[in-house]
């Protein structure tokens, strides 16, 4: 697909890009525009110096964006939130205390 970077044309797909980003490890922290490529989280400016092999202050972050968008990944204005894990059920409270009173078999009077 052709996406215009940094008023440059190139021919991109997909597969390409993901090979382009193959051994190159995502910088960290993540904090601003961001894309999932080959199920990691890369900032858009890494990937857009990559794959046009131009300065980042060449292009913006809304260029690369928009190409990556058209080729297919996903891309988020700020890193999605990881996950938490579920809280955990409370505990059983103890069967003391007045509400937890069985009165089977007993005699009220």
């Amino acid at each position: 697909m052709r996406c215009v970077i940094a008023r440059y044309p190139f021919d991109l797909t997909k597969s390409e890009v993901e090979e382009m980003l193959k051994g190159i490890r995502p910088e960290q922290p993540v904090s601003g525009p961001c894309a999932v490529i080959s199920r990691k989280l890369y900032p858009v400016k890494q990937v857009g110096e990559v794959i046009t092999k131009q300065d980042r202050r060449d292009f913006t972050a809304f260029e690369v964006t928009r190409a990556l968008t058209r080729l297919g990944f996903t891309c988020h204005e700020t890193p999605p939130a990881p996950a938490t894990p579920a809280p955990a059920a409370p505990a059983a409270e103890s069967d003391s205390g007045p509400e937890s009173t069985s009165y089977i078999g007993t005699t009220l009077g």
